[in-house]
C-alpha cells in the first residue's frame, strides 16, 4: 500500500487533493489533524478521502506544544486532553491510528513522571478504543527510550521518520532500537548531516536528497514491518510545477513505488 500526506504542498480543497492522489495511483493518505493551517474542517477529511477511494492511515496529531508534557502546567494538561480527544477522533472516524510527537526542538525538558503519566493516560485510552499510538523519532530520540521502557502496550508504538534521522540524528539507528514496535512510516529526504534548524527537516522527494534508500528500505524490511510504505512531502524543488500538482503526484507515485520495491 502506497500513501501519502494529505498536505504535500499545494493549496488545494482536500477533494481536489484526494482526487488528485487517487489519479496519481495512491491508495491512502495521512491527515493532520488540526485547524493550525486553517483546516477548519478537518474533521470531514477522512470521509472525504473515502469517498475517493483512498485509505485513511493514520492521523498526525499537533506537534504544537509538545514540550508542555513534561511541564507541571495547564498548558501540558491542555497538550494532555488535546491528544487524548485524538484518540477519540480517531474512534469516531474510524482511523486506526494516530502519530504523535513527545517533543519540540533540541532542548526538551528534562523527561519525568509528570509526563509519563500523562503519556500513561494518553495510552489508557488508546487501550479502551482500539487506538494505536505511534511515537515520532526527533532530534532527541531519548524520549522514545524513556516512554518505550517505562510502559508497555500494544498499542503503543513506533514511526520511523527517515527526514529526521538523516537531518537529526545521523550516527543513530532508530530501526535497530525500535523497529520492533514499527507501526508506521514518514519518508522524505534532505541535505543530511546534524542540522539543527527546523529549516533542515526539508521534507524533499525521496532519492532528491542524501539518505541511502536501499539500505533504510532494507532495515525496515528487516523489522518485519508489513504496513504501508508512506510519503510525507512538500513541493520543495517542484516550483516549477507550481500550478502542476497533477505531475507532482505522478512522481511521487512512482518514488513511492521504487521505494516499495526496495521492501522485498
Amino acid at each position: 500500500m502506497l500513501t501519502l500526506n494529505a498536505w504535500f504542498g499545494y493549496a488545494l480543497p482536500m477533494r481536489e487533493r484526494c482526487r488528485l492522489m487517487k489519479q496519481a495511483g495512491f491508495d491512502g493518505v495521512f491527515i493532520y489533524w488540526n485547524d493550525d493551517y486553517g483546516d477548519l474542517d478537518y474533521r470531514t477529511y477522512a470521509d472525504i478521502a473515502r469517498s475517493f477511494g483512498l485509505y485513511v492511515e493514520n492521523i498526525h496529531t499537533p506537534f504544537a506544544g509538545s514540550n508542555n508534557l513534561w511541564l507541571d502546567n495547564l498548558d501540558g494538561e491542555a497538550k494532555t486532553d488535546k491528544l487524548i480527544s485524538c484518540v477519540e477522533d480517531c474512534h469516531m472516524y474510524g482511523i486506526p491510528a494516530m502519530v504523535v510527537h513527545l517533543i519540540n526542538g533540541n532542548t526538551p525538558p528534562p523527561f519525568n513522571d509528570i509526563g509519563l503519566n500523562r503519556i500513561k493516560r494518553i495510552v489508557e485510552k488508546a487501550e479502551q478504543t482500539g487506538i494505536n499510538i505511534a511515537l515520532e523519532n526527533l532530534q532527541r530520540t531519548e524520549s522514545l527510550a524513556y516512554v518505550f521502557d517505562r510502559i508497555e502496550s500494544d498499542r503503543l508504538g513506533f514511526c520511523f521518520d527517515s527526514g529526521h534521522q538523516n537531518c537529526f540524528t545521523p550516527k543513530q539507528n532508530v530501526l535497530a532500537l525500535y523497529g520492533s514496535k514499527l507501526m508506521a512510516l514518514h519518508l522524505h529526504d534532505n541535505a543530511g548531516g546534524v542540522h539543527l534548524g527546523v529549516s533542515d527537516d526539508q521534507h524533499k522527494m525521496p532519492f532528491n536528497g542524501t539518505i541511502d534508500w536501499p539500505d533504510v528500505m532494507k532495515r525496515i524490511a528487516a523489522t518485519g514491518y508489513t504496513g504501508a510504505t508512506t510519503l510525507e512531502l512538500t513541493s520543495l524543488g517542484y516550483e516549477q510545477l507550481a500550478d502542476r500538482p497533477e505531475e507532482f503526484l505522478n512522481i511521487a507515485f512512482e518514488r513511492a513505488k521504487r521505494l516499495e520495491a526496495m521492501r522485498c
